[in-house]
């Protein structure tokens, strides 16, 4: 199921439908993004005319291309190599005319990769405030908002950059509600948010930003694009959580399961998810009957991990811990939750699996896991009971996939 989720949202088979003719003149591609490359990839092996262009995507992600050069950034928090590429790719766009096209290409990750400090900030400041927005528990729409405001780049600058060419985005949601505003911090449409938002986040998680930052969210100039008119621009979703769900509910089906989609856009704490997806799910066990069919509850979108810890791992694994102290081994249901693009948080796996037996082995050994979440440990946990899930980039991006079989009493 994991498997046809990602299928879905594989670029070489999920984008050339929505690529336009050639345009008379030039066409040049920029993008940024977990899958920017394999994006990139894509469009090449489906465009007909000479085209050129740069895309930012996260070290490990990168793809084979011919013209369209791949350059490799940090992520979750930006780098130099970040600023220098970002800064070469609003270069591309230089001297356009109407008769050129340019196809952006966005996915997850974007918000880190695309980075164009605005006058005043050092890249230094930005580092120190998505470091601690990203250890605050904020979700996505959040963070986003406060990046947007310290960019010239994002909340539809880029648009702005392109000037008279003709300009078509295509994206790979990993948000909640697939809102473009959020998808890579919309550097092609209007941002509706405000730099007064973005001040009332930082207050909201007490995060007291350098002397810089505060200058320039109090600055006029912080303020992007509402109101300006972005007519000429297409933005199309090309894959998205819901349409990677649906796969996985067609697997899940085809593999005797009876489906059930809890929803593709799930926020909130990683541990509150989970203890809710808990009582759903020994609800669900409780009634099955003999002879009846197993369940199969799907969801996705992004939780967040306030940190508390000294621990490792990613929102994932630590969903996935708070599910099976809540599920207390109860013998019928398994589970599986990872990341879409292969990464969960800043490790090296992109989630686990959860056996009945995998907390009561573990404790066994002296290992409890309720130690192990209050330290934000999911990672050393399953590492301990050999549950880590590997599968290295994917070279996409739909975001959180969660999955948790329920047997009925004649197959446990």
């Amino acid at each position: 199921m994991f498997d046809a989720a990602l299928a879905a949202a594989d670029p070489m088979r999920c984008l050339s439908s929505f690529l336009p003719p050639p345009p008379k003149g030039r066409t040049v591609v920029v993008g940024a993004g977990k899958a920017a490359a394999s994006m990139a990839a894509a469009v090449e092996a489906h465009w007909s005319t000479p085209l050129s262009g740069l895309v930012i995507t996260r070290y490990g992600h990168g793809a084979a291309t011919r013209h369209i050069e791949v350059v490799e950034a940090a992520h979750p928090v930006p780098d130099a190599n970040g600023v220098e590429a970002t800064a070469r790719l609003l270069a591309s766009l230089e001297n356009l005319t109407s008769d050129d096209l340019v196809l952006c290409l966005l996915s997850g990750g974007g918000s880190a990769l695309l980075v164009a400090p605005p006058p005043g900030v050092l890249l230094d400041d930005k580092q120190a405030l998505i470091r601690a927005l990203l250890l605050s528990g904020a979700p996505i729409s959040e963070i986003n908002c406060v990046r947007k405001h310290l960019s010239l780049v994002k909340g539809g600058r880029l648009r702005q950059a392109v000037g008279p060419a003709r300009l078509l985005t295509l994206a790979i949601s990993d948000v909640p509600g697939d809102d473009p505003q959020f998808i890579a911090s919309g550097p092609t449409v209007a941002d509706m948010t405000t730099r007064a938002q973005a001040e009332a986040i930082l207050r909201r998680y007490d995060i007291v930003p350098t002397p810089a930052v505060a200058s320039w969210l109090a600055n006029p100039a912080s303020e992007h694009s509402a109101g300006v008119a972005f007519a000429e621009g297409r933005f199309e979703l090309v894959a998205a959580p819901g349409l990677s769900l649906e796969a996985a509910a067609k697997a899940a089906s085809g593999l005797g399961y009876e489906p059930i989609i809890l929803g593709d856009a799930i926020e909130g704490e990683a541990r509150d998810v989970a203890r809710a997806h808990a009582v759903l799910a020994r609800c669900l066990s409780h009634g099955l009957q003999p002879g009846d069919r197993p369940l199969m509850l799907l969801s996705g979108g992004e939780t967040t991990v306030t940190v508390v810890g000294r621990g490792r791992g990613g929102r994932n694994t630590e969903y996935l811990l708070a599910l099976g102290l809540a599920l207390d081994g109860e013998a019928s249901i398994f589970a599986l939750a990872a990341d879409t693009d292969g990464i969960d948080g800043r490790e090296d796996n992109a989630g686990a699996i959860l056996r009945p037996t995998s907390l009561s082995e573990a404790a066994e050994r002296g290992a409890l896991g309720a130690d192990y979440l209050a330290d934000n440990d999911a990672y050393g946990f399953f590492d301990l009971s050999g549950d880590l899930l590997f599968t290295g980039p994917t070279l996409t991006n739909v975001n959180d996939f969660r999955a948790i079989a329920i047997l009925p009493p004649a197959r446990r």
